[in-house]
């Protein structure tokens, strides 16, 4: 019984040992994607670096951390030659989800295949530990929970970071309608409109401000406005950003009138937000039911009924 436990007690130890390690390969990866691109910003914020005599600046990831990152760039760049067509299409969910690095596919599939091999390892690890013992399901357990959190981890966290981004996207998308309209009616061009709108919503939403610069840099770069609008669109992923463009193209085509356009536009995702917060409300009843069953009805029926069964108690005990 002894062995049994102590064998139980070391699977826990390496499952925890294990666990820790894919989540500190996913978190230094990630981690340097977000670093990256918050140095990016900050450059592009400042007008960016001169190319001349300027100071290389230090390296924050130099030392041990810098090695772990080496690497795992290497094993992303065997994974991206196995299979450069997914790059693209890799590149375009980082970016919907906030990384626009130029390297951020590459440290993603590093990161994906130090993760499996982090996890491989445990496997091989663990096993051994309670193949006699009466923790072959803890065993079996663990390492099926590390095999997931390796496979699935990595996408997890893109897809909860790009639900959040969409969900700023959808919040803000009738203010960026609201303003491009009252910029376009006061004489501004389409394209002066959307720098200033840019400048009023970068507080309240700043992932939908980075894609918005984006936006403005393309068109001030020579871009078509179709183009830009359409990539635009693609970076975001939204329904409301493509019917946008497509409304865009079409008044362009057509020659009709862009604050008409705008107007009726803004009209509908106005509607649009309102239908959607009325439906959270009206699912808001069906949502309780399960807490108000589980929690609050159990509590209701005890309050009533036990003064009942206290009396009951002493009515049969004094027979």
């Amino acid at each position: 019984m002894g062995a049994a436990q102590i064998q139980s007690l070391i699977s826990i130890l390496g499952a925890a040992f294990m666990l820790a390690g894919v989540g500190g390969v996913g978190w230094l990866g990630f981690n340097e994607l977000r670093l990256r691109s918050i140095r990016r910003g900050r450059l592009q914020a400042a007008g960016g670096a001169s190319f001349g005599g300027a100071s290389r600046p230090r390296d924050a990831n130099s030392g041990l951390g810098g090695q772990l990152l080496g690497q795992i760039r290497r094993l992303g760049q065997q994974s991206a030659v196995r299979d450069p067509a997914k790059l693209s299409v890799l590149r375009s969910r980082l970016m919907q989800a906030g990384f626009y690095n130029r390297e951020a596919p590459v440290i993603y599939l590093g990161v994906r295949a130090a993760s499996l091999a982090v996890a491989t390892l445990g496997v091989i690890l663990i096993l051994p530990l309670v193949a006699g013992g009466k923790g072959n399901l803890v065993g079996v357990a663990v390492a099926a929970v590390l095999a997931l959190g390796a496979i699935l981890g990595p996408d997890q966290v893109l897809k909860i970071r790009r639900t959040k981004r969409e969900r700023e996207y959808s919040d803000g998308f009738p203010d960026l309608l609201d303003l491009l309209v009252a910029s376009v009616e006061a004489g501004l061009s389409l394209d002066a409109a959307v720098t200033r709108v840019t400048e009023e919503l970068a507080r309240r939403y700043p992932s939908l401000t980075v894609h918005l610069r984006f936006l403005v840099l393309e068109l001030r770069a020579g871009k078509s406005r179709k183009d830009a609008w359409s990539a635009f669109a693609d970076r975001l992923g939204i329904d409301d950003a493509r019917q946008l463009s497509t409304m865009l193209r079409q008044a362009e085509e057509m020659g009709t009138s862009l604050g008409d356009t705008l107007t009726v536009f803004s009209q509908d995702m106005r509607s649009k937000r309102m239908l959607r917060a009325e439906e959270k409300a009206l699912a808001l009843s069906a949502k309780l039911t399960v807490p108000l069953i589980l929690f609050i009805f159990p509590c209701l029926l005890g309050s009533l009924m036990l003064p009942a069964a206290a009396r009951l108690m002493k009515v049969f005990g004094h027979h």
